[in-house]
């Protein structure tokens, strides 16, 4: 089992641990609040399982149906994601409405509070190691779950402070209205975390951060050569894709050309981890600008 299968087995183990302790803190306390609370994380536990089955078949290699591999199905747990979460906050705004004009207060609020409470220190715990783990293993679909996990430690904090708040002061109202301020972010978060993960789908440029780095790296490493430009990049999933124009003297050797690509290559792979590179070599009558090494 690789160690990205291996964190989303364990995220979703996580995930059904906290639902089981924030269904509780619902089932003794009836807090429309902690209901969406809880609903919150029955999404999260549905992105979990759907992370589990796109980092397993990311995993799988290239084929002759998919010769590019099959990293960026991990974009569509992150949409499927995205969309769960917009589908629970409305379901969440319909049980606000119904207990806007029928308040009620919450039973045994100070269990609920201590069982919401332990559920969201698991959560904020776990958010962070996910996060860095799955920056280091280059999973969309782990840092997409990290994300939600995180806005999720965010609502609870909001919701158990609202529901604290009903049962010291007898505020009904508090507890609907954490409710909707809860569904408010979830929605937030959601159509953040599609946008994002239709940038993948699309073939998105890789940041601003990452694109410098590159063209620093091929003006550092290719020395001997003229000109490089037309340079494309993109990511599917963990790997990124970068390609480009190479323009060489005539006169030189392909085998001196094709030392200098590997150069190029391995450099740009120290920086970017797993990454194809696609170079075209040109001869200098392509080259469309004097002195200028990156375009």
């Amino acid at each position: 089992m690789s160690p990205t299968e291996r964190t989303a087995w364990t995220s979703l183990g996580v995930g059904l641990l906290v639902l089981s302790l924030k269904g509780a803190a619902w089932w003794l306390t009836g807090s429309t609040a902690l209901f969406a609370d809880m609903l919150e994380t029955v999404v999260n536990v549905a992105a979990a399982s759907a992370a589990l089955a796109a980092v397993r078949y990311s995993a799988m290699p290239a084929d002759e149906n998919h010769p590019y591999g099959h990293a960026k199905v991990e974009y569509f747990s992150a949409v499927l994601e995205g969309t769960l979460i917009l589908v629970a906050a409305s379901m969440i705004l319909q049980e606000v409405y119904g207990a806007i004009f029928n308040p009620r207060a919450p039973d045994q609020p100070l269990v609920g509070i201590a069982l919401s409470a332990v559920a969201t220190i698991i959560n904020g715990s776990w958010a962070t190691i996910l996060r860095r783990r799955g920056r280091r293993l280059g999973s969309p679909a782990l840092v997409a779950d990290s994300k939600y996990l995180m806005s999720d430690v965010i609502t609870s904090a909001g919701v158990i402070a609202g529901v604290g708040l009903v049962a010291a002061t007898g505020l009904l109202w508090l507890d609907p209205l954490m409710a909707g301020v809860t569904a408010v972010m979830i929605l937030v978060s959601g159509a953040r975390l599609l946008r994002e993960s239709v940038g993948g789908l699309m073939d998105e440029a890789v940041g601003a951060e990452d694109l410098a780095a590159i063209r620093n790296i091929v003006s550092s490493a290719a020395e001997g050569a003229i000109e490089a430009h037309d340079l494309r990049t993109r990511h599917a999933g963990r790997i990124t894709f970068v390609e480009f124009h190479l323009v060489v003297p005539g006169a030189m050797p392909v085998s001196e050309a094709h030392d200098i690509c590997d150069r190029v290559e391995t450099a740009l792979k120290d920086r970017l981890g797993n990454a194809v590179i696609t170079i075209h070599v040109e001869p200098e009558g392509k080259a469309k600008h004097s002195g200028v090494l990156v375009l």
